[in-house]
């Protein structure tokens, strides 16, 4: 007899527990909208700035 096939199915262990506040394809992060290269260096020049400040 095969023990190894007794009793209830495993989870499926590639399937995330929650869900992600930033995941692709929501409301926040639409498929579609892609940021320009001077627009991401805008907001990471911000970050540092305010980084820097506190």
């Amino acid at each position: 007899m095969d023990y190894g096939k007794t009793g209830a199915p495993k989870v499926r262990k590639n399937s995330p527990k929650h869900n992600e506040h930033n995941a692709k394809g929501t409301a926040k992060n639409p498929f579609s909208v892609k940021e320009t290269k001077a627009e991401l260096l805008a907001r990471m020049k911000a970050a540092a700035d305010a980084k820097k400040a506190k």
